[in-house]
């Protein structure tokens, strides 16, 4: 666990939006997506999927106002697969982002929020709707800290 996503996730009074990105087509890509879809809006807390046209859900994003933005995304980091970072949007820049029109260290300045990065470390891109095991049961760990927090 990252203690910076607890300690965001302890916060009353913010109202905290997941947003998951990525390609439910391209194996441990579909991440984010899969964690979005599994979280159980409750509080301070919900969740949005966007899949790979987060441009699309500008708007739609900023109209939900939320206080603390998290984009949930596979990342290159050159860690093993299945590590997970909380990275500000400003730590994202020299990261890779392979499956997306426009990086996501760009698409954040359009958002009015406190923007964070929760990045996952793939295991693959190739193609097929299955997410690593390793990725699967690090997603599952993050939709259990995120639920429980009721």
């Amino acid at each position: 666990m990252t203690p910076e996503l607890e300690n965001l996730l302890s916060l009353t009074g913010k109202k905290i939006l997941f947003v998951g990105i990525g390609n439910v087509l391209r194996s441990d890509d579909g991440a984010g997506v899969y964690i979005s879809n599994n979280i159980k809006p409750h509080g301070n807390i919900a969740s949005l999927t966007v899949e790979v046209s987060i441009e699309n859900y500008i708007g739609k994003i900023n109209s939900l106002n939320p206080d603390i933005l998290i984009l949930i995304d596979c990342v290159e980091m050159n860690e093993a697969p299945g590590r997970y970072k909380l990275l500000k949007a400003g730590e994202v820049s020299d990261l890779t982002f392979n499956t997306h029109n426009i990086s996501l260290a760009r698409i954040t300045e359009f958002f009015r929020a406190e923007v964070y990065i929760l990045g996952i470390q793939p295991a693959g891109f190739g193609f097929g709707e299955n997410i690593s095991y390793l990725v699967r049961s690090v997603s599952d760990e993050i939709i259990n800290l995120i639920n429980d927090r009721r």
